[in-house]
């Protein structure tokens, strides 16, 4: 198919059938409409740390500026060196900044931050088609260009590999990324062809927009000169030119980035939900041999593109071992390594012919690049949300492969008919995943049965039943589902024993159970992980606590509940309930000096409590000491009459 030359100064519109001015319209609605069952969702999963646990958006407008001063995870973490677990850091305050604007507005309201989401996604796939139809309006015969335009743009509206991105608020990074991008590439396109600057002046304005909400947006500053190569008739001096303009926001993004992060661009953390190249071997992790971490990086790019062609299922977590470590003697890794070789033949084979097919694959493969692991670690081996910008390159192929091989051979009768039938599965397939985002018990409890050997979803999983069923009234639903979470928690910590979160949501599991000595090991394991993991200090003293206790009480084991209320009280020594325990355990043994030491204490942080000066009087009591015995008791009675009631 060749390239018709342009008209200098001639708009967009030209040439184009006026009939086909509401497609661009079509593809917002359907937008919109497929992901209107997300309105009345609440936040989940990474929203917490972009919203609502966000110091700075809820503090509204006043957070802006602490939005653009720090690093993205800043305002969660609270903390400079946390801020910074994944490599480099991060720099996207523009959705963040709306997100505070949103707060402002209506603090703590999901279903206004969702709309505005849905309607941005629906601008985006209205930008999809614009960008399409004004790559392809010089080809002929235009009303095919038309079509195609159409067809490619309601594929990325319905995708179902955009749920992440749509349904999670936090994914409006990914929407005003590859928004901002597309204006710019529009605004190029339309320079190329009018001339008129101010088309670039809004070219710049847009790429800078797309780099501060997310830093994929750079790969543009590639798919802007290939774009002028494939679908205009330009020198390759002008093409230069053009992009040159690109490179005044891009150096100014990097600018202020640096400014506000600095040049640190990371090392590599040895933890497994920061790294994934990581595995257990004699007791600690060490990092994927060459071939090892190669062969599963080829094994996530072939996965994505079984994603695009058929989206089942889909699952908000590829951490490990979702994905498992490969090697270069499965054959499933030379079949991923075939499907790239084929799609860059493909891109050669169509270079000089400026195919469509060629573009495609290469923007696909351009876009792509930043987040496949190779350019630099990206802390995860994969996500749904990293094919969103380029699967626009997916839908271009398949929409031209779709024209060529159905309304050209077999008509628009055909094409129709393929379309709709695709278009429907894709979302039927949306709508159904959307309804999973609907919480993070949902999502959690759902995609735990699809990534089962990803340990963060198995930890997120259970750490959900244990928040939802520890304590329910009904104890034999209790005890099931936190069986069931135990299950997941357990999986969680063989596939990464150094997971600390698993070790104490663990814990509180064994807790809820009952199973006191169990939560003190799980809490313990949590603390050879993490000494200083204060989560689990408060936890492992209040089982210590009840673990003396039931020893004392139920295994009448008075040396055993000594070990546990004595190092309860050595990690919390101000807790009341262990130190009167203490007293109880010590005036059992008869040694009533060292309780009266204990009750005392209780006594003076109390000292209007019956209880405690009850206690005391027994103590005193039990030491041959009755006047004070007699005092004691009669303030206790002072306090609480009914207290003696039965003695």
């Amino acid at each position: 198919m060749k390239t018709v030359r342009r008209n200098t100064g001639t708009s967009e519109a030209s040439g184009i059938n006026q009939g086909f001015r509401w497609h661009g319209w079509w593809a917002f609605a359907l937008g919109v409409l497929v992901y209107a069952n997300t309105l009345f969702h609440g936040y989940t999963q990474d929203d917490a740390i972009v919203i609502y646990n966000n110091m700075y958006t809820t503090q509204g407008v006043q957070g802006i500026k602490g939005l653009f001063g720090k690093d993205t995870f800043f305002g969660f973490f609270k903390e400079e060196g946390k801020a910074k677990l994944v490599s480099g850091g991060r720099y996207r305050p523009l959705t963040p900044a709306m997100f505070a604007l949103e707060w402002e507005l209506a603090e703590n309201t999901p279903w206004l931050s969702h709309l505005v989401s849905i309607l941005l996604y629906g601008l985006l796939c209205y930008m999809v088609y614009k960008v399409t139809l004004l790559l392809l309006m010089y080809r002929a015969p235009q009303e095919r260009m038309s079509y195609m335009a159409l067809i490619v743009a309601l594929i990325f509206a319905l995708h179902p590999i955009h749920t992440e991105v749509v349904a999670n608020i936090k994914g409006r990074d990914e929407i005003m990324s590859m928004l901002g991008s597309m204006f710019a590439l529009y605004f190029v396109i339309r320079y190329a062809d009018s001339k008129n600057f101010q088309n670039i002046i809004w070219a710049m304005i847009s790429l800078f927009m797309a780099l501060l909400a997310k830093e994929n947006a750079i790969t543009f500053m590639a798919v802007i000169p290939l774009s002028l190569y494939f679908f205009r008739k330009v020198p390759s001096g002008e093409i230069f030119k053009n992009t040159a303009y690109m490179m005044i926001p891009t150096l100014l993004f990097l600018a202020i980035r640096t400014a506000v992060l600095g040049l640190d661009v990371g090392g590599t953390p040895m933890e497994l939900m920061n790294n994934p190249f990581l595995k257990w071997v004699d007791g600690r992790y060490v990092p994927f041999s060459a071939g090892e971490k190669w062969a599963t990086i080829m094994h996530t790019l072939g996965y994505y593109v079984q994603l695009l062609i058929f989206p089942h299922p889909l699952t908000h977590d590829y951490y490990p071992r979702h994905i498992d470590i490969m090697n270069f003697g499965q054959w499933r890794v030379w079949m991923d390594l075939a499907i790239y070789i084929v799609l860059i033949y493909l891109a050669v084979k169509g270079w000089s012919k400026k195919s469509v097919i060629s573009f495609a694959v290469l923007y696909f493969l351009v876009t792509l690049s930043i987040v496949s692991n190779i350019v630099f670690p990206i802390g995860t081996y994969m996500s749904e949300r990293f094919m969103f910008m380029p699967s626009w390159g997916f839908a271009l192929a398949l929409g031209y492969i779709l024209m060529t091989y159905t309304y050209d051979v077999r008509g628009k009768t055909t094409l129709i008919s393929v379309c709709v039938l695709l278009l429907m599965l894709y979302g039927a397939k949306t709508i159904t995943r959307n309804q999973v985002w609907e919480s993070d018990f949902r999502l959690f409890t759902t995609d735990v049965h699809t990534s089962q050997n990803s340990a963060k979803v198995l930890n997120a999983a259970g750490g959900s039943l244990v928040d939802r069923y520890g304590q329910h009234e009904d104890e034999n639903i209790k005890k099931t589902q936190l069986l069931t979470a135990l299950q997941y928690l357990d999986r969680a910590v063989k596939i990464h024993p150094l997971y600390k979160n698993a070790y104490l949501l663990q814990g509180n599991a064994h807790f809820f159970l009952g199973s006191y000595e169990d939560a003190v090991r799980s809490y313990d394991n949590a603390l050879k992980v993490d000494p200083g993991y204060q989560d689990a200090i408060k936890n492992i003293a209040i089982a210590l606590r009840e673990a003396g206790k039931y020893a004392g009480e139920k295994e009448n084991n008075l040396d055993k509940a000594t070990v546990y209320l004595e190092r309860a009280y050595k990690i919390a020594p101000d807790d009341i309930m262990t130190i009167r325990l203490l007293g109880v355990l010590h005036g059992v043994k008869g040694q009533h000096e060292q309780a009266l030491t204990y009750f005392k204490k209780v006594a003076e942080v109390q000292p209007d409590n019956a209880g405690a000066l009850l206690d005391l009087s027994t103590a005193y009591r039990n030491m041959g000491d009755l006047k004070n015995a007699e005092d004691y008791l009669q303030k206790a009675y002072n306090l609480d009459p009914g207290l003696l009631n039965g003695r």
